[in-house]
């Protein structure tokens, strides 16, 4: 069965700095589809996050490009096999110097929390009880 994928495609002022960020939270960069001016950020099998210079961003856009520390373009939601893993993540993106984004969200059967990437998008990051899911 064709397994589809999400390329998330993310405009960064530091094309190196993000790359460093990313892999500080654990991720690994693909190098067969990365340069200076774009790193490709395996998240999963099937999530890839690409960021882009805004230079190259461009290249696939005529609209202004965002300024993600001041608006919001998209909000993306990861999920985690736990609250811990929930934690842990957002937890390395401080570190890593993101910053916490919103409240933590705790509804029992339903945990999440929110980091900004160096580049202020916004990065969820959720759990879901498994047996509220099939209830």
């Amino acid at each position: 069965m064709y397994q589809q994928m999400i390329f998330v495609n993310l405009a960064t002022n530091g094309v190196a700095a993000s790359r460093k960020f990313f892999t500080e939270l654990g991720y690994t960069i693909n190098p067969q589809f990365s340069t200076d001016d774009c790193a490709c950020v395996v998240i999963s099998d099937t999530i890839i996050a690409m960021l882009l210079s805004k230079q190259h961003y461009a290249n696939f856009t005529k609209k202004e490009i965002a300024d993600s520390t001041r608006s919001s373009e998209v909000l993306i939601c990861l999920s985690a096999e736990s609250r811990q893993k929930v934690d842990e993540l957002v937890d390395k993106a401080v570190a890593a110097g993101g910053t916490v984004s919103g409240e933590t969200q705790d509804q029992g059967f339903m945990y999440g929390r929110a980091f900004d990437d160096l580049d202020g998008h916004t990065w969820e990051v959720m759990w879901m009880d498994p047996a509220a899911v099939q209830g």
